[in-house]
């Protein structure tokens, strides 16, 4: 079992930026696909990035593309979301999820709670 808890939201202005964090509870966390999902108010969860378990390999989505850097430490039991040019739609509630494999998949068998994030215009 793979406990995950997010932090490091916050109220930003566009432009800006935030970092968010996510401490995994687990024994063997550098066999896990780690990344981040988001969901707005009234839209559907949305990927957001994720990165595999030797930290080589990332992906992201569309949207934050350029934008947005994945990191872990594996020493840290840590995942870390660089946020940078925030815009007014990544306001959202910013999940962290957990796979145990090389991927991380659509749908992670483990989850936080999410920390909310919002961008003011």
């Amino acid at each position: 079992q793979v406990q995950l808890a997010e932090s490091g939201g916050g109220l930003v202005q566009a432009g800006g930026g935030l970092r968010l964090s996510c401490v995994a509870s687990a024994s063997a966390f550098m066999h896990y696909a780690l990344g981040w999902f988001r969901q707005a108010p009234g839209k559907e969860r949305e990927f957001v990035a994720s990165i595999a378990p030797n930290g080589r390999i990332q992906y992201y989505g569309d949207s934050v593309k350029g934008r947005f850097t994945i990191s872990r430490d594996n020493a840290k039991n840590m995942v870390y979301l660089e946020m940078n040019t925030l815009k007014p739609e990544d306001t959202a509630v910013y999940y962290c999820g957990a796979d145990w494999g090389s991927t991380l998949t659509d749908n992670p068998r483990f989850w936080g709670l999410g920390t909310q994030v919002t961008v003011s215009s």
